[in-house]
Parts: structure tokens; sequence; C-alpha cells
């Protein structure tokens, strides 16, 4: 029987059960210590966590070669990696991959203040031994992923709006993987936060809802461009303060209340999250989790990561080759459509940020707050309804970034709002590059400066 190799034996490498590492010291005294990760890196790499200036780390740099014994957290066998020290990361995507890893570690074992990474120490695997033992049966066959992702992908290719794939990629994970929590998140370049475009599996939808770069497991996969995956009880409470809006960091003297829900668990067991990417440029965050441990594995990672590189290219495809619709007539001419009966809706806009409030409700801030108060303004002063995404584009007061303005993300954005918080104002799709701007009830603006 041939030598396993790293990929063999991944399952080992979870971080579920804590390994036993061996060094010796330059005196040929041996020191044998438990720790916390071995975390796979490449084919022929893993990182180990450096958490303690203890005998294994005064050792490992007197002595570079090393042994690590791992088990199977299913079949219970054992497995020993031979290997060799080669540098130490403090920062990028393992350092980051193995401190959300261990904070799901320290959480789950009440060791929050313990468990603390001070570096990622990458080894030179050399060989791997299989210990002679009589490990339990290997659980059965999982479902088919390569088959998943087939399925997932050609639902992409299918697509032709970003409400589509957003909604093609989520039935993907619930109808393949078995996944009933998940949510995507688009960047908003500008501001350099994340904001939630979709869900599903909640009580709330959580649209609108707001994560900066580097916060919890979507923050840093986002800022380091990596997936990160965590199979154990996490503490949520990091992310109800963490996913908020903005508006008071952005506007202190405004006292209206702007959070939007995150619409997360409260108490995960798995997280994983993958940057979408296209073209090494961040676009978003795919977001899963779940209420059970180690739901999650590398092989979910490996067919997340994979979607999510579709449904990158896919956006950027469509921003490449926006909506071209002709620009719609001048209907100054025209009588303002008959907005209903009922009070009018109280609409405000502060200047400071975009933020749109209906009725001292926050709706909406930002791009798609600027969106928004063209829209109403133009129907309160035009009587105008119908619109195009090109029009949207051309106009300076909007503030659309010049490159990637991942305008369908922010009409969407504003679209779900609406649908959610205001049964009397609607934006309903007419065409490829056009919508329409529905009003049941009289209209008041007013802008405020602060």
């Amino acid at each position: 029987m041939s030598a396993p190799s790293l990929a063999d034996i991944r399952p080992c490498l979870e971080g579920a059960i804590p390994a036993v590492v061996a060094t010796c010291a330059t005196d040929g005294t041996p020191n044998v210590a438990y720790i916390s990760q071995v975390f796979y890196v490449a084919e022929s790499q893993v990182a180990l966590s450096f958490q303690f200036f203890n005998k294994t780390r005064e050792n490992i740099l007197a002595n570079p070669h090393a042994t690590v014994l791992v088990l199977h957290p299913v079949t219970a066998a054992f497995f020993r990696l031979h290997i060799r020290y080669l540098r130490t990361e403090t920062q990028g995507a393992v350092f980051e991959g193995m401190k959300a890893q261990l904070a799901g570690i320290a959480s789950h074992s009440g060791m929050a203040g313990v468990f603390q990474l001070r570096g990622s120490d990458i080894y030179e695997v050399h060989a791997i031994e299989a210990i002679a033992g009589e490990p339990l049966a290997p659980p059965p066959p999982r479902a088919n992923l390569l088959t998943a992702l087939r399925r997932g992908s050609e639902r992409l290719s299918r697509c032709c709006g970003l409400d589509e794939l957003l909604t093609a990629t989520l039935t993907t994970l619930n109808d393949f993987l078995d996944i009933r929590h998940a949510m995507v998140l688009m960047l908003d370049a500008a501001s350099q936060r994340l904001y939630t475009v979709t869900s599903c599996g909640y009580a709330s939808s959580g649209v609108g809802s707001e994560i900066g770069m580097g916060h919890g497991v979507i923050g840093v996969a986002a800022r380091e461009r990596t997936a990160v995956r965590i199979g154990h009880m996490t503490s949520a409470h990091l992310y109800s303060h963490a996913i908020r809006s903005s508006l008071q960091a952005d506007a202190p003297g405004l006292t209206l209340d702007t959070d939007i829900p995150y619409p997360g668990l409260a108490e995960p067991h798995s997280q994983l999250a993958v940057p979408i990417l296209s073209a090494g440029r961040l676009l978003g965050v795919l977001f899963a989790e779940s209420p059970q441990d180690l739901q999650f594995g590398f092989e979910e990672e490996d067919l997340l990561v994979t979607l999510s590189g579709h449904l990158g290219a896919a956006i950027d495809l469509m921003q490449a080759h926006p909506d071209t619709a002709d620009l719609p007539e001048p209907l100054s001419a025209k009588p303002v459509p008959h907005p209903g009966n009922g009070a009018p809706l109280q609409l405000r806009r502060f200047t400071v940020n975009d933020s749109v409030f209906i009725n001292d409700d926050y709706l909406i801030k930002g791009v798609a707050g600027a969106i928004f108060w063209k829209l109403v303004n133009d129907y309160v002063q035009q009587g105008r309804t119908e619109f195009s995404n090109r029009e949207l584009r051309l106009d300076p007061a909007i503030h659309l970034p010049d490159v990637t303005d991942n305008l369908e993300a922010r009409l969407l954005l504003l679209q779900r709002r609406l649908a959610e918080h205001s049964p009397h104002l609607r934006i309903a799709k007419t065409g490829r590059g056009r919508f329409r701007l529905l009003v049941q009830r009289p209209l008041a603006l007013q802008e405020v400066a602060i």
C-alpha cells in the first residue's frame, strides 16, 4: 500500500481533535505537546498554530525537524507527519484562516481568552505514515459534489440578470448541498463595506445590513480574498455590532434609528465565507452557516469557491456589457399620474450620505439612496415613472464609481428594501435595462443638510 498523501488525510486537518507534536532540543532532549491546529496549506505543506513561547517553539527554532500525530475525526485512524519548519507568517490568507478557525475552537471550548494566534508556522511535509491499528469503518459516500457543481453552473449559465444569478446561487446551495442558511453580500468599493443583497433561511432577510472589511468571518474573507471556514460553535455577538448600518459613523448628528438587523443565526456552529472574485477584484462574499457542528468540510469549501468564481465572472460580464436601453421619451408634457388616496408619504434625504427615510423609518443610503431620490424627484417634478439603467449611469448626481459601478446590485437592493418596508412604493422591471416606479400615495419630499 502506498503512503497516504495530505489530500487523503485532510479530514484530520479540520481542527476537530488536537494533534500531538514532537520536537527535539539541540542536546537531544525530546519534547511532546498538544497543538490546537494543523492546517492544510498546499499539497506538501501544513501550518501549525503558534500560540505560546514554549519549549516546542524554542526547539523548532533551534532544530527545524518535528513529527505530528493526527487523528481522523470519524474513523479514529492515526497518521504521523514528518515535517520541517520553513517560516512563520503573521498576516495573509493562511494566518487569517487559522485565526478564524482558532476563534471557533476557542469559543467551543470556553477558552477565548487563552487561544490567541501569534503566527502560522509553515512546515514542509516530507513523509506521512499510517499508524497500524483497527480504525472504524469510513463514513458512507457523500453526495456527488461534482454533480452539484455542474447543476449549479448550468443554472448560472442560463441567467440573464443579477436577481436571477443570486437566486440561482442560493437555490443551488439549498437543493444540492442541503445548505438552508446563506446570503450574498456585495462590496461598496467607495466605503469598503459589504451590504446584504439576498439571503435565505432566516426569519428576516436582512437586505441592506452591512459589515466592514475585516469584521467577522465575512469581513475577513473579503479582506484577505480567501475562504474562511469554521466548524465549531462561534459567538455571534461581534456581528451584532459589526454588521450594522454605518450611518451614525458617517453622520454623528443624526439620531434616527438606522440599524438593519443582521439576518444570521443566533448560535451558528458552522460557518463558511467565500469571496466572490473576478479578474483579481473583490465583488462580494457568499456566506453559508449551520446550527450543526462540522457541517462544512473542505469539499464544500472547494465547491463554493468554484461556484463563487462562476458567479463573479457572470456578474463581471453583465457589468462589462451593461443594459443599453434608450432613454425614455420626455414626460414633462404629460399629466402627473394619480398617486392614489391617503396621507402623503414623508420622504426625507440627508445630504451628508444620501440616507433616505420614509415617515421616519430608515430605508436606504449611499448610492442606492441617491438613485431613489432621483426617481422620486423626477416623479414629483415631471410625472415620470419609466426609467432606464443607462440614464442612471449617465447622471453625475448619483456618483456611481467609474469602475464596477454595481448598478444592478444597488437597484436590486433598493427594490427589495422597498418591497419589505414600503407597500406604497415599488420598483418593477419592464424590460432589459428598464424599470418602472409604482407610486400609490402622494409624496412629500424634504432634503436635510447636517
